[in-house]
Order: C-alpha cells, then structure tokens, then sequence
C-alpha cells in the first residue's frame, strides 16, 4: 500500500510540474482565427467551430482567489471533467477611485483568462457592469452614490455617463480573448438578473446591448441570466440578448427550463447559475446542500442536453472588505465558501467527486490524478496583546484629519468607502441617570460603537438597535465608531449609504456640532506602524466587551520544513461579536 501511495505522489508531482511547465508558456493570441462560437437556434444547441457543443461549467471568482492559487484551483476544475469556468468581473474591484483602474496583482484579469486557457478551459464572462455575487454593492463602486440622486441600473445619464467610461476600458481589454480571436471566453453576459430589479429599464437594456456590441463586434455570444420564472424573464430578457434562467437542485428541472423556453422558444437550453450550495450570513448557521441532492438534479440537467454552470464551484474568500448583504439588512461573512465542491481553501470534498461521477457518464474525463488538498500547518497557540484604543490613535489613523460639521456626513461625503469612521462630539446634557442616545430614523449604517470619555457605553445597530442608554457630564466626550458591515448587494437597496445617515438624538436634543475622521486602519497596519506602539498589555483571558482596539500577536514559521509557509486557519476561542443577531 505505501508503495502504491508513493507512486501516485510521483505521477501527481509529475502532473503538476508538467502542468506547471505549460502555464509558464507565453500566452499568444494571433491575428486571424477561423474560430466559431455561435447559436443553432434549429438544433437547439451552441455549434463551436461548427460543431454541436455543450458546456458544463463552474463558477469561480478571481477577485475571490489569491493568484497564487489560481493555477491550482482550475487545474482541480478541470480534472473534475468541467470545459468551461464562469467568473464575474466586480466593477468596484478594478475602479475603487473614479478614472483610476487597476489591472495588476490578485486583478489582473488578462492572466486569469489566459491561465484559464492555457488549462484547457473556455470562459464564460460576466462582465456586468452590475454583478451581485454577495459582492460589496454588487460590484458597482461606491463613489457612485456621491450623487445621492442618481439611479442605479438604469438609463439615468448620472449613471450611464459612468458605465460607459468603465466599459470603454474594460470590454477592450476581454475583446482579445474572444473566442473567434483565438481566446477562451465564449460568452459573455450583460447585467445580471435585471428581471429582479425594480427599475425595468428596457432602455437600459438596450444601452448596454449596443454598447457591447460596439466594444465586441457581432459575433460574440451576449446572453442574460434572470431567475427560472416568467416574471422574471419580462423585464430580465431583450432581444439581441440570449436569454438563460438560473436555478438550484431538488426542484422539477424540466419545468425550470420551460421558463427560458418562454423567452426563448428555440435554442440551446441553458443554466448559468445552477447552486450547489448557497451563501451564508452573519449569525446563521452555515448554508449545507446535500451532495446526493446536487448530483440528482445535475444529472437530470445533463440528461436533457443543457447547458449549465455550477454556482460556485470554488467559492473562495470575500477578502478585506468586499464581502455584501442583503435586504432586510443581514451582512454576509467574508467566507464565500458557499458549500462548494471545492471548499474555501480550495480542497476537493465528497461532493466534488459525486458532481465528477455524474459529469462522467456524459463525457470522457481528464485523466490522471486530482490535485490533493493544499497543505496546512498548526502554527499553535498564538498570545495578543492589547494595543491601544480605536480613539487613543484617531488623530494617527485619520488621514483627512478633523472634518467639522453641524450634522454627520456619511462615509461617501468624507470620501471614503469602506472600513470604520469615528464620529466626536460632546454631551449637552447632564446624564447622571441613563439617558437615552437614539437613532430614531434607523441612521446608523451598519453598526455603532458609543464610548463616552473613553468608557464603552454600548452598541447601535441598523434595524436591531437604534437606542441605548449612556451616562456622563455634560461636556463629556462622545465617541461613536462606526462599521461599515458591506453594502447590500441586490434588490432596490443597493444604493446603500453608510456612517451616520441620519442624525442623533441625546434625550429630546438632536446632536449638532460634529467632528469626523476618516481612519486609515488597513494603512496603518500594512505600514507596520502598530508594531512600535509601547503601550502594551497582556491578556491572560478573553477581554470582556471593551472599546474598540488594536491586539498584537506574533507567531514563528519554523524552518527546515518544505513548503512553508502553509495554509492556516484563525480561531478566536472565547471571542464574539456581540449584539442582537451576532454571537
């Protein structure tokens, strides 16, 4: 047995050396291409290169995915028996500050598509300009909102002055990577669900639809994906665009397609999100879908001839800030390990070898071994120490400095979008007793930490809480700290403020006379600036609820091992997030 082991590791290890040896080659594209990607809408099939064809995909995110690990999560698709992957390109990702695009590192899309190729895997883009995907505003920046009038996805000239700028940069960039340009991508999506959208802009619609066409040219595949009822597919579906439907496992897959037959009567059948688990949110228990359920309804989508994408098929991280919420409001994690057949760390689990056994009785798979799970390493307990408070740094932290203001500016007014905001001021009033501090127009977006003089007073929290009862001096020093949880990401509400987007109430006073500061923690920490602090103090035990603050804790990557540094996890035992739903 231990020689049998030892020899698949060295085929493995041959595999991927060999693997790796072909991604390394440059990736060219030539000038003409006999190529073919088309729709036979007679036969009711794709046709590439003439040919009958049909795809069977997975999602995956590479704005979810450390670049380092992108070769080893689609080498893992692949071997699955997938010929096609399925990723979003989040506008807010590649254009955090309006006119100034990034392309480079964990966003350089150009070398996902061309690993992606170089694997062995066409593409199916979804290049928005909205996508959801539990994703920060659905992926539309936040620095649109400085316009607090202005309509998202919709035919507003305050919006679309914006996406057309984005789409001039960005669909020049995919268009070499078409496939009748010798690229992997196939299809390529516009918007996303729009038929669940409120606005119902068909001028919208036909906006984007000469506008691809006038970045891709006409023989690019567009299509829409709406969810798998007619309802949807009335504002979601537009002529010139291919119409798909979307929907999960253990419901009646020949009726979920009779939907998309209402928009398209001929043509080939199509499943752009078919969900092989589902998203989690904060104080929830984590979203389980059975493999067995999954492989069932999988195997009946394929048996009928269609075409389907796998939601998600390696969910990945929403790393730093980008994770989103839904409405009412319910902030998601930043796991998007969606219950995936890959797990967030990118490790094969049982249901991605139940979805490679269905995926085996329609076409040959890949031969060879499957990429192990990437290794990881127990780097022990690790002992924090407490730094100083959020408000004992402010003024190092902040880098617009002290902003004034009568009443509270948002985080969009301070231009800035993402992390925490420290709003001061004083109280006007003696409160000896408990007085009531109040958000009574539910202002606080998302969640509020109230110090007074330094002592933590309690927490405000959008929908859950919007009093609580302080003490102190008249004069004292007010603190509130707000966290911007991530914005919604789907439906009406996703033009979503945050900070304080309506005023404070002490008592019956509103609260005038504002100082804000805009805090840079994550510059703060990449400088390694909080590693100097001096003031330091063990913790022997988990704090009770204290002010928000900074914990230092340091580990050793021990040496004389191969491969370190490895994969981890962080367990906080003891530690919560506290307030109404958080525990």
């Amino acid at each position: 047995m231990r020689a049998q082991v030892g020899l698949l590791a060295a085929v493995s290890l041959c595999l991927y050396s060999a693997v790796q040896e072909v991604l390394s080659t440059p990736y060219l594209l030539q000038s003409t291409s006999s190529r073919t990607f088309q729709i036979d809408y007679d036969n009711d099939c794709f046709r590439k290169d003439g040919e009958r064809f049909r795809y069977i995909s997975g999602s995956i995110h590479y704005s979810r995915v450390p670049r380092y690990y992108w070769k080893d999560r689609l080498m893992k698709m692949y071997m699955a028996g997938l010929n096609a992957i399925q990723t979003y390109v989040p506008w807010n990702y590649h254009e955090t500050i309006p006119g100034k695009y990034d392309f480079t590192e964990d966003r350089d899309l150009e070398s996902f598509l061309k690993l992606s190729s170089d694997v062995g895997l066409l593409v199916i883009l979804r290049a928005g300009p909205y996508m959801c995907g539990e994703w920060d505003m659905g992926g539309l920046p936040a620095w649109l909102l400085r316009n607090d009038s202005v309509v998202l996805r919709s035919s507003d000239p305050a919006y679309l002055k914006f996406v057309d700028k984005w789409m001039s940069v960005l669909l020049p960039r995919i268009k070499p990577f078409l496939y009748q340009n010798n690229g992997p991508i196939i299809t390529v999506q516009v918007e996303n669900e729009y038929g669940s959208y409120f606005a119902c802009d068909y001028n919208y619609l036909r906006h984007l639809l000469k506008l691809f066409r006038y970045h891709l040219g006409d023989e690019v595949v567009l299509f829409t994906t709406d969810g798998a009822g007619k309802g949807y597919l009335k504002c979601g579906a537009l002529q010139g665009l291919y119409a798909t439907v979307d929907f999960g496992s253990g419901g009646n897959v020949t009726q979920s397609f009779q939907a998309q037959r209402y928009a398209e009567p001929h043509g080939p059948m199509v499943n752009s999100e078919f969900y092989t688990g589902w998203l989690d949110h904060w104080g929830w228990k984590h979203s389980v879908v059975k493999k067995e359920i999954v492989a069932k309804s999988l195997d009946e989508i394929l048996a009928l001839g269609a075409n389907v994408n796998m939601y998600m098929f390696e969910g990945g991280t929403s790393f730093g800030y980008w994770n989103g919420a839904n409405s009412p409001y319910w902030p998601q994690p930043t796991s998007y390990d969606y219950e995936a057949p890959l797990s967030e760390a990118g490790d094969p689990t049982d249901k991605y070898f139940s979805i490679r056994e269905v995926i085996g009785k329609y076409k040959m798979l890949p031969v060879g071994p499957i990429l192990p799970a990437t290794p990881k390493f127990a780097y022990g307990l690790i002992q924090v120490k407490k730094l100083q408070s959020v408000v004992e740094l402010v003024h190092l932290l902040s880098f617009s400095g002290p902003v004034k203001s009568v009443y509270p500016l948002t985080f969009v007014e301070m231009n800035q979008y993402f992390g925490y905001m420290l709003y001061r001021n004083t109280l006007p009033i003696n409160c000896t007793e408990a007085t009531p501090l109040a958000s009574p127009q539910n202002g606080v977006h998302d969640r509020a930490y109230v110090m007074v003089d330094g002592v933590f007073q309690g927490i405000l929290e959008r929908n859950t809480i919007i009093t609580i009862n302080v003490t102190g001096q008249a004069g004292s020093q007010l603190d509130i700290l707000v966290e911007n949880m991530g914005r919604i990401n789907y439906g009406r509400g996703i033009h979503d403020s945050k900070g304080l987007v309506t005023n404070l109430t002490l008592a019956s006073n509103i609260l005038t006379g504002w100082t804000i500061y805009s805090l840079n923690i994550d510059e703060a920490v990449k400088s390694g600036y909080l590693n100097k602090l001096k003031k330091l103090e063990r913790l022997t035990a988990p704090a009770e609820v204290n002010v928000p603050s900074f914990y230092l804790g340091t580990f050793v990557i021990p040496s004389g091992i191969p491969d370190l540094p490895q994969d981890t996890y962080l367990k906080f035992p003891g530690w919560s997030k506290v307030g109404a739903r958080f525990e």
